[in-house]
């Protein structure tokens, strides 16, 4: 079995104790006393794993808010707790929001501060959240971001492959159409795609992938991000896939494929499309611009071909 390439399993140095954590949030308070913007919605980033990647500016609008909603509130407890947060929690998730909008917009006219947090990381992406930001921002009000971590961008800085420009897909459908045209989607895009999977479809994904891009695509797959066994493995669709298959992955995973390569453009297909625009009534230099910049064809080439009669 081909090897893919491995990243170590990162270290989680120590957090400070209990105590000191608390102590850290009382004084991110005292050092920005306004980090709450009265009547305004605030879209918190908390961390994807390790509790010390979260800014000092979030931890003062969470300390002050009026209420923080949360997708999960037992979730949100083990981050709370550690840095000494009383600050009340409320649910808010697609079973919910549609009475629990109402409310928080009222709360928000009656100038409260909300915070607004997802399980991890930054939230709307692949998360819950825009129903309450279209409100807030139909209703006039401000919503503010607070920015900090993201799986995305975290995989995307280590997986090796050119991180920029991007798309995110999020997470696929198990199946049907939606599934097969976000998976077509994705192999076509001429850039790096991200994509997030539970651990026992990875392979199945990885498969499908291979299937449509081909089994030597570069892709990185980044897991456990932030946490004690943080692993990420780089290689082709068929390598990574392979490994998955002999090592079962666990946790959190961000599938980073790396975009289509253009097909270089052959003299004959270049003549056929000059032909083509030269019988539309197009001009020479007209043509030559057009095989340049549509087409990737050298100047020389598309000067001859545009000339060609």
């Amino acid at each position: 079995m081909p090897e893919a390439d491995v990243s170590q399993p990162g270290t989680t140095p120590d957090l400070p104790a209990a105590e000191g954590a608390s102590a850290l949030a009382g004084r991110a308070a005292e050092l920005w006393p306004q980090a709450i913007t009265p009547g305004a919605l605030h879209v918190v980033s908390t961390p994807i794993g390790h509790l010390g990647d979260i800014t000092l500016r979030a931890l003062a609008v969470l300390r002050e808010a009026a209420v923080i909603c949360c997708e999960d509130t037992r979730h949100a407890r083990p981050l709370l707790d550690r840095y000494g947060i009383g600050t009340s929690t409320l649910a808010l998730h697609e079973h919910n929001e549609a009475s629990m909008i109402p409310r928080l917009l009222d709360r928000l006219r009656a100038g409260e501060g909300v915070a607004l947090i997802s399980d991890a990381g930054t939230p709307l992406v692949s998360d819950p959240g825009a129903r309450l930001v279209d409100a807030a921002i139909s209703a006039g009000l401000r919503v503010v971001p607070i920015p900090g971590a993201s799986a995305t961008l975290a995989a995307l800085v280590a997986c090796g492959l050119t991180p920029h420009p991007f798309t995110v897909l999020g997470f696929l459908d198990r199946k049907g159409k939606e599934r097969e045209n976000a998976l077509a989607m994705a192999v076509r895009l001429p850039h790096a795609v991200v994509l997030f999977e539970s651990p026992n479809r990875l392979v199945d994904t990885l498969r499908d992938l291979a299937v449509l891009a081909g089994t030597g695509r570069a892709v990185a797959v980044a897991r456990e991000l932030t946490k004690h066994f943080e692993e990420i493995k780089r290689g082709t669709l068929e390598e990574v896939a392979a490994y998955y298959e002999a090592v079962p992955p666990r946790g959190e995973i961000v599938i980073v494929l790396a975009g289509a390569t253009a097909a270089e453009p052959t003299e004959d297909g270049l003549r056929a499309t000059a032909d083509a625009l030269r019988a539309e009534g197009f001009r020479p230099r007209d043509i030559v611009r057009m095989l340049m910049d549509e087409h990737g064809a050298s100047r020389n080439l598309a000067y001859r071909l545009a000339h060609d009669t």
